[in-house]
């Protein structure tokens, strides 16, 4: 939940720099879009963080109640939570100077590396800072037009959080449920505020994108004895529900079923062999979700169009 609210009070942040909300909206569709691509940068430097840091912090949270329950005492561990201790350097854990850390600029000015030991500085970072500015962006090019600042930002939560579970699901194959309970709460309470669906279609799409990926889960594991999906995946899925609706869950799991089917297939022709370990869905649930989001509504009249 704090990262869905972090980004959510971030993006009002960023929006008193203009004089007023007033301005804001007055800002034509162009300035919107650069202050929320600019907005994005930030949040996605904030979303390395949690990306980094959540599992951690859970792992640490999982050892004290495992202790608690066996009756150990629990391992003392120094503070380490989303705010301190301060970012730092992974190779010399010189801690990151606030001139240093802002988004992309600082990586291209310091050319990838550590400032104060010259270490090479992963490009993943940067990337997942450009990744959210143009997520932003494309949000509040979609939004704008229509005067939907509300439903603007509540995307851009949810936007954010989300890809911030792709990443953990990839490093860790974990989807905690510290993101996607709240996510599913979050659509839900957006869908009553009327920012985004009739409040009806949410819980629809909440239920039956649990009850989807629990039967095929389910279907799955009687074919081939083994579990093929996640409970983390069904929760993602429900809460990706509450967001697009019951008619949006057959376009996430097709363009994500999708994506994943081609990179399956290209991982098979670059290494020349196919591929036996299990591959996170997360990554590929987030990106149909997003696709739905933003192109779902374009893609669904085309086709219907092309069967008149």
């Amino acid at each position: 939940m704090d990262a869905f609210i972090d980004c959510l009070w971030g993006a009002l942040d960023a929006l008193e720099t203009v004089e007023t909300l007033e301005a804001f909206r007055d800002l034509p569709r162009e300035g919107v879009v650069a202050v929320m691509a600019t907005l994005g940068l930030f949040v996605g430097s904030f979303l390395n963080v949690v990306v980094y840091r959540l599992p951690r912090m859970l792992e640490t949270q999982w050892a004290r109640e495992i202790a608690a329950w066996s009756g150990q005492t629990p391992p003392v561990t120094p503070t380490f939570n989303l705010a301190w201790p301060r970012s730092r350097c992974p190779s010399c854990e010189t801690p990151i100077a606030a001139r240093h850390n802002l988004p992309v600029v600082s990586y291209l000015g310091l050319r990838g590396r550590c400032a104060a030991c010259g270490a090479r500085i992963s490009a993943r970072y940067a990337l997942v800072e450009l990744s959210v500015g143009a997520l932003f962006a494309a949000l509040a090019w979609t939004f704008v037009p229509m005067s939907q600042y509300g439903t603007m930002l509540a995307w851009c939560g949810f936007g954010a959080t989300a890809l911030a579970l792709a990443l953990i699901d990839m490093d860790t194959r974990l989807l905690p449920d510290a993101l996607t309970l709240p996510l599913l709460w979050a659509g839900l309470l957006c869908a009553v505020a009327g920012l985004t669906l009739p409040l009806d279609e949410a819980v629809l799409g909440a239920a039956l994108g649990y009850g989807v990926m629990c039967l095929i889960g389910g279907v799955y594991r009687a074919l081939a004895h083994q579990d093929g999906l996640g409970g983390g995946d069904a929760k993602l899925v429900a809460a990706c529900g509450a967001w697009l609706g019951w008619t949006g869950i057959p376009l996430m799991l097709a363009f994500g079923a999708t994506a994943a089917t081609l990179a399956f297939a290209a991982f098979g022709l670059v290494r020349g062999r196919v591929l036996r370990e299990p591959l996170p869905f997360g990554p590929w649930l987030v990106f149909g979700a997003l696709t739905s989001a933003l192109w779902g509504e374009r893609f669904l009249n085309l086709w219907l169009r092309t069967r008149a």
